[in-house]
């Protein structure tokens, strides 16, 4: 998720939505996210690897 989405103000003008939004948060709070198991080889690289791979060639 791009940080701009997390830190953008959300302006609820609707009580029925504003209490939707906080219903949906309190529900969520006392869940547990799934552990995940990769089944694919990955490894991790660096930025100049990065420009590397997406550099365009001249």
């Amino acid at each position: 998720m791009a940080t701009k989405s997390i830190l953008k103000n959300v302006n609820i003008k609707d009580p029925k939505l504003g209490k939707s939004l906080v219903v949906a948060l309190e529900n969520a709070s006392g869940k547990k996210a799934k552990d995940v198991t990769l089944s694919r080889a990955y490894s991790d690289i660096s930025g100049e690897k990065l420009k590397e791979i997406f550099c365009k060639k001249t």
